[in-house]
């Protein structure tokens, strides 16, 4: 299994040419939800990868700029804006809550998660199954729970996919320097995958950079026709 890479325009093309200006993005694809993650040190939400990167744990959003508050890092992130509709927050709030009442299907969310200015990694569809709200010791913050799911999202078409594990961003941007970002088969920088050297379904692991590489889509394709 592999995680494509991809930059910021490709990023834009996959969702019809959508700009994602916005960390949460609810129901961009009619069918589907995007998200974009970060696990950097210097990133603003503190999102969480857990069971191997089965579960991930997603800090919701901070008041907008345009409310004119002076350190957004000190109110409630809210769920309703001022006039009473449903901020980005309240939306995948919403949808998690009627999906534990049995309401509505499991939202599905794309992943995509910053690795480096301008390089960005695909990290699959996940189903939005809880949210909650707790704090961090200063106000009280939203938190999602997404599960990976075998299915993929294209408008309104679906299609089987292998299940998916999140490579950790540490071990991602580990291996983006060791490999220098380029294919270690061919040296290409382009269509760029991180590759399991060892598949999940033969023991390999996404915590070690041991067993992450960089590979360009030609030769994934090739490694992937070769496993036997």
């Amino acid at each position: 299994m592999s995680t494509d890479i991809i930059d910021y325009d490709e990023m834009v093309k996959r969702e019809n040419g959508i700009h994602l200006q916005h960390g949460m993005n609810f129901e961009i694809g009619g069918t589907y939800s995007v998200i974009l993650m970060s696990q950097a040190p210097n990133a603003p939400y503190q999102d969480e990868l857990k069971d191997n990167g089965l579960t991930l744990i997603y800090e919701g959003h901070d008041v907008p700029k345009n409310w004119g508050v002076k350190n957004p890092k000190s109110v409630d992130q809210p769920e309703t804006s001022r006039i009473g509709t449903l901020t980005r927050n309240g939306k995948f709030h919403y949808a998690a809550q009627n999906f534990k009442k049995g309401r509505r299907d499991a939202e599905k969310v794309r992943v995509y998660e910053k690795i480096k200015p301008g390089i960005w990694a695909y990290n699959g569809v996940f189903n939005l199954t809880d949210s909650w709200t707790e704090s961090d010791g200063n106000r009280n913050v939203f938190k999602f729970r997404l599960e990976a799911t075998t299915e993929e999202v294209e408008s309104r078409k679906q299609t089987k996919l292998d299940n998916r594990r999140i490579i950790p961003t540490k071990i991602k941007q580990e291996v983006w320097k060791r490999d220098e970002g380029k294919c270690v088969k061919c040296g290409s920088k382009e269509n760029l995958h991180f590759d399991h050297v060892i598949p999940h379904s033969k023991g390999g692991t996404s915590i070690t950079a041991e067993n992450i590489q960089i590979l360009c889509a030609k030769h994934n394709l090739e490694k992937r026709d070769n496993i036997v």
